[in-house]
């Protein structure tokens, strides 16, 4: 997996994340005292009123960015009705975004989580990142089922101080994310990469069929002949959808929408052209 994502972010994606990602550009110092020739908009009122003269705030440039990973292990990622579940395309879009970060020398972080945050790898930059990094997850048994993403949402918050890339992938498949998620977009670029399956959209007409909920293990059986019954669920989970993709809008969020019976490679090589686009424009 590390050659084969190495291999991508070489063909594809090393120029296209340095495009859009460049660091936030200069970053407060220090203070020190007015000289003439100063540019007075740098003047630090706070400290020249406290000592009685002119002291100037001194910038340096930043050149790397602080990237997190927040992954949505929970027992719902691993449902498919396709080749590939949740779980591998999130290892491999995590791989992909990890590797690009090393390769323009940023931190990178970890942080794996179900209704609770399991595993934190605190941002730290280095050519063996990406590997250690990729090994950690690939490894990972969570010992929880549920989901709960508010809650590493709010650790993210707690835990990472200076402002960061933060992408957060999961199924989203829980309405407890909003609150926290408003607070921390106010210090950080969140990007959320959502994971569906063509079967938690829509159920087939294939008679009476048993189901079973990853996370709690209730289940329950349905009579998907009943035209009903498939248009309530259907409605339903539009509704979520469409609140989910509100939700990221109302915030300015850059997002990626992935589905487990489409190719994920054209997905975020989109995102990654239309957010280029977007600062180029301006916005």
């Amino acid at each position: 997996m590390h050659i084969r994502t190495r291999r991508l972010v070489d063909g594809s994606f090393s120029g296209e994340y340095h495009s859009i990602f460049k660091g936030r550009g200069m970053e407060f110092a220090e203070v020190r005292e007015y000289s003439p020739g100063d540019d007075v908009r740098t003047i630090d009122w706070n400290v020249t009123a406290r000592v009685g003269r002119p002291f100037v705030k001194q910038y340096v440039e930043e050149r790397e960015l602080t990237v997190m990973l927040a992954i949505d292990c929970s027992a719902s990622t691993r449902f498919t009705t396709t080749e590939h579940s949740k779980t591998a395309i999130a290892n491999n879009v995590a791989a992909i975004l990890a590797m690009s970060a090393m390769q323009n020398n940023d931190k990178v972080g970890l942080i794996l989580f179900t209704d609770e945050v399991e595993k934190f790898i605190p941002p730290k930059k280095g050519r063996s990142r990406a590997r250690y990094l990729l090994h950690e997850l690939l490894s990972f048994r969570p010992e929880h089922r549920g989901t709960n993403v508010g809650r590493a949402i709010e650790f993210l918050r707690q835990t990472t101080h200076r402002r960061s890339v933060s992408f957060i992938i999961s199924d989203f498949r829980t309405s407890d994310f909003e609150r926290p998620l408003r607070l921390v977009s106010k210090r950080h670029d969140i990007i959320p990469i959502s994971i569906d399956d063509p079967r938690e959209m829509e159920i087939p007409n294939v008679g009476l069929l048993t189901v079973q909920d990853l996370e709690t293990g209730m289940s329950r059986l349905i009579d998907t002949t009943n035209r009903d019954v498939r248009r309530v669920y259907y409605e339903h989970q539009q509704r979520a959808l469409v609140r989910r993709r509100g939700l990221f809008y109302s915030l300015g969020m850059d997002t990626v929408e992935l589905n487990t019976d489409q190719p994920y490679l054209p997905a975020l090589l989109g995102f990654f052209r239309r957010r280029q686009r977007r600062l180029a424009h301006g916005r």
